[in-house]
């Protein structure tokens, strides 16, 4: 049975198609992305999007689509979809397509008349190419095939308009041709497998709407340029595979090249194989370094997002050495900051107070997963080093008090993973003894004192321990109170009372600062008054400020962002602590909470979670459309399933 489907009726019903996007992605950052009816509804979306590194660090849309026209007695049936200003939509290619699966790679069967056509697409793994492959399944006479390439060569946060700077000049190539629009550019190469005749028709089609910018308050129209039109003779039987490159490829290999590649695809057969597959995605390589990126389609490698999600992307899924890989690029970060040298990798916002500590609990959950002997001899000096550097008061965003807890200054910059601003002010300005700071500061203390034993070192051990007491005894001083919750941050005497989920983490960490009582009572707050079916919610809905819908405008947004809504990663800790207290009794209230994450491979972009969800019914999905620590957190949780299970 089929999982990732969609039927005709949801395909031609764009109310819903429209809402549910397809993404593909290649381990340089470049990815292929739209709608399941390829009408693009975001500037980001695009058939072929990839990094120019001549230009700047951002990602480019180059081809934004590719229409195909059905050209049968002399009459043309264009399978495209756009929407323009007003949203009039223009062609409705939409109401040949019979079927939509994206099980192994995104595939749309279109019917007009007689001619049954199937197109697929793939984004090549290795390679900066996309590749289209369309096949004529049936057609009584002969066929030609239009394929008509709109070119956008911008950044993709931004968009274009008709100007006339633009070169219309190209150059034909084997199978094809190559083009650029503008001077910095390098060439598109546009090549198909099958003979054909490009016929050079310049023309600029203005005024596309993408209505999920308008939605987002920003500009929200593009004018795209399309140079002509490729066109193939087919007959039934016939397979035309078209690529989008920056380099010309051997068009003879075209064909079996495309097969390689889907018969390396995994089977997207239910919820698990398809965040593996969603987790691969969020690989990147870049001057021989191995990367996780923070999501698509605009986060970069984020030093925080890339330890939170490190263990659910890899150990979960059993790739240790994917762990490995990606850890050694970090580690080669870690010392340079400690160092004060500049980042000679690509790992942004290190200096984040809590960064340091998630690469401890990165570590820890390896050495849960190969063993304390094993993490030891790999990270063991590196736990230490962490340790002592924090402590000794040289991290300019952590300072070590006498009550042996930590405290950041995040009132005029946001120090924490709830990092929106507006006006030039954190949002939430946590700011002082920060409560999932200091958790994972005694969760690393503890975890450091078994790095020490490892390495017969008795004497730090008992330090550490004798540390790790004193930060616990403080850490329950300064943050539970007679509510059976946890403030959020403490400053100066000034308790911040908002109900808010960092508190989960003093209970799902392996080392809690809290008695056992107190964790249940943390734990019974969070299913009172965050939990959702898509994680945990930012705020309580109690709360003064709660503000639960991510929509509208960027300062709207930038207000609700961590001010209710809910978000995945969260709701992982979150199952991860029920699991530690409550142990097989929850096993069955935590195996229904994944069923939540069922429902997200058939929306919103299919096969993997996005970003964050509206705090109330019915929990929308919002900002970008894959986030790697959700994913990330839904495998780990998956895992820890299984090991509960099996208790």
């Amino acid at each position: 049975m089929s999982y990732l489907k969609f039927e005709k009726a949801l395909m031609t019903n764009l109310q819903e198609s429209l809402r549910r996007e397809v993404l593909r992605t290649s381990r340089s950052g470049a990815y292929s992305s739209s709608t399941v009816v390829d009408c693009n509804t975001r500037k980001y979306h695009g058939l072929f999007v990839v990094p120019i590194p001549s230009i700047d660090d951002e990602n480019h849309v180059l081809l934004s689509s590719l229409d195909a026209s059905v050209v049968q007695h002399g009459a043309e049936f264009n399978l495209g979809v756009h929407l323009y200003q007003g949203g009039v939509l223009s062609p409705n290619g939409h109401k040949y397509i019979r079927e939509f699966n994206c099980d192994k790679v995104p595939t749309t069967k279109y019917r007009v008349g007689g001619v049954m056509l199937r197109k697929e697409v793939i984004f090549q793994a290795y390679e900066e190419r996309v590749m289209v492959r369309y096949t004529i399944d049936d057609a009584h006479s002969p066929v030609t095939l239009r394929l008509r390439p709109y070119l956008a060569f911008r950044r993709a946060d931004s968009l274009t308009h008709e100007n006339y700077q633009a070169l219309r000049d190209y150059k034909t190539v084997s199978g094809g041709i190559k083009t650029t629009m503008y001077a910095n550019y390098p060439q598109l190469y546009m090549q198909l497998s099958k003979k054909n005749e490009f016929v050079f028709q310049p023309n600029w089609y203005k005024n596309l709407e993408y209505y999920k910018e308008a939605d987002r308050g920003y500009e929200c129209l593009e004018d795209l340029y399309v140079p002509g039109y490729f066109e193939i003779q087919c007959k039934k039987g016939d397979e035309i595979v078209f690529t989008a490159s920056l380099n010309e490829c051997k068009v003879s290999t075209l064909k079996k090249l495309f097969q390689e590649e889907v018969d390396v695809r995994p089977e997207r057969s239910d919820l698990y194989p398809s965040l593996v597959a969603a987790a691969h995605q969020f690989h990147y390589r870049k001057d021989g370094e191995q990367y996780l990126l923070a999501g698509y389609p605009w986060f970069k490698t984020r030093a925080r997002d890339t330890f939170i999600s490190l263990p659910g992307l890899t150990l979960a899924i059993n790739e240790p050495d994917y762990f490995e890989t990606i850890m050694n690029t970090a580690v080669k970060g870690i010392y340079e900051f400690m160092m004060g040298k500049p980042l000679t990798v690509k790992l942004y916002e290190i200096e984040q107070p809590d960064v340091l500590l998630w690469a401890v609990w990165a570590i820890q959950q390896y050495a849960k997963t190969v063993g304390l002997d094993v993490a030891y001899k790999k990270y063991g000096k590196l736990v230490i080093d962490i340790e002592q550097y924090i402590e000794s008061g040289k991290h300019f965003n952590l300072q070590p008090r006498e009550n042996g807890l930590l405290h950041t200054e995040g009132r005029e910059k946001p120090m924490t993973w709830m990092n929106s601003v507006a006006n030039g002010k954190p949002v939430v300005p946590r700011t002082g003894y920060v409560v999932e700071i200091n958790a994972l500061w005694y969760n690393a203390l503890k975890f450091s004192a078994q790095m020490a034993e490892a390495n017969k070192d008795k004497k730090n051990k008992e330090y550490l321990e004798k540390k790790a007491e004193m930060v616990k005894v403080s850490f329950q001083n300064t943050f539970v109170n007679d509510a059976g919750y946890l403030y959020d941050y403490v400053e100066e005497g000034i308790y911040d009372p908002s109900v808010r989920p960092n508190m989960i983490f003093a209970v799902a960490l392996d080392h809690s600062p809290l008695q056992p009582e107190q964790q249940k009572s943390v734990l019974d707050f969070c299913t009172r008054e965050l939990l959702t079916p898509k994680g945990l919610r930012t705020l309580s809905p109690k709360a003064g400020g709660y503000n639960p819908m991510y929509q509208g405008p960027q300062v709207t947004r930038d207000y609700a962002y961590h001010n209710g809504t809910a978000w995945p990663w969260l709701g992982g800790f979150y199952m991860e602590a029920c699991l530690k207290v409550y142990k097989r009794t929850r096993l069955s209230f935590v195996q229904r909470q994944m069923v939540g994450f069922e429902d997200e491979m058939m929306y919103h972009a299919t096969g993997t979670i996005s970003e964050l969800f509206d705090g109330n019914p019915p929990f929308h999905g919002r900002g970008a459309m894959a986030f790697a620590m959700n994913v990330a957190e839904i495998l780990r949780t998956t895992k820890l399933i299984d090991e509960y299970s099996n208790l």
